[in-house]
């Protein structure tokens, strides 16, 4: 299966890195396709990785990964509409806003997410969010934190429902603990958790941790 990963940071970095190890055939994307940390990336990770612009990776992939940074993600998605055309995006992004220093604020929330913005900006793309709850080495191994949850917000069941596929069998994650939040409104609630996971980062010293939802 080829797949997408838009963003060459941490995350982007971590997924792609893991997805190859599955066997996947992944194309790393970044704004230009001769990206240095793009090419590290391919040269370390052999045959299996490539790279290219953010289109080019969108057009490799049957599902692509948006790991861009929050602020620039809408930028970065444009010039892929074409590519992502009918496609399964999943948004990893966070709307953080970190200019005015720590802790950083939400660029949008409340009546809006990053998410819903990137769905308007590419209709023809089924949009799920999901992972943004976790740090990035949490989020391609779920053995780490055993038993806890991970979620999945968007307008397409279909698409939720390949993204619970992909995270089960590149991850680990159990079907069980991939919790459907419904449309692509869910987005808001998942977007806004990050100022309380990064205080959580810095009472618990780690960001080894994840949520476990319990029914009584």
């Amino acid at each position: 299966m080829k797949l997408g990963v838009l963003g060459t940071g941490t995350v982007g970095r971590t997924i792609a890195t893991a997805l190859v190890a599955k066997g996947y055939d992944v194309k790393l994307g970044s704004r230009t396709a001769d990206h240095a940390g793009a090419r590290e990336w391919v040269e370390r990770s052999g045959d299996h990785a490539s790279q290219g612009t953010f289109a080019d990776a969108a057009a490799h992939g049957a599902i692509t990964f948006n790991c861009t940074k929050g602020e620039h993600s809408l930028d970065a998605l444009r010039p892929c509409r074409d590519a992502l055309h009918g496609k399964v995006l999943i948004d990893v992004t966070n709307a953080l806003d970190g200019s005015k220093g720590f802790p950083p604020s939400l660029f949008v929330c409340n009546t809006d997410s990053l998410a819903e913005q990137i769905q308007r900006e590419l209709p023809d793309t089924r949009v799920v969010k999901a992972l943004n709850t976790l740090t990035a080495s949490l989020m391609v191994d779920a053995s780490r934190v055993p038993d806890t949850d991970v979620f999945v917000a968007g307008n397409d069941a279909e698409a939720k429902a390949s993204v619970a596929g992909l995270l089960h069998k590149a991850f680990g994650w159990q079907r069980e603990h991939v919790i459907d939040m419904g449309d692509i409104t869910a987005s808001r609630g998942l977007e806004m958790y990050l100022p309380l996971w990064l205080r959580l980062y810095g009472a618990v010293g780690t960001g080894i941790f994840n949520i476990r939802v319990v029914k009584g």
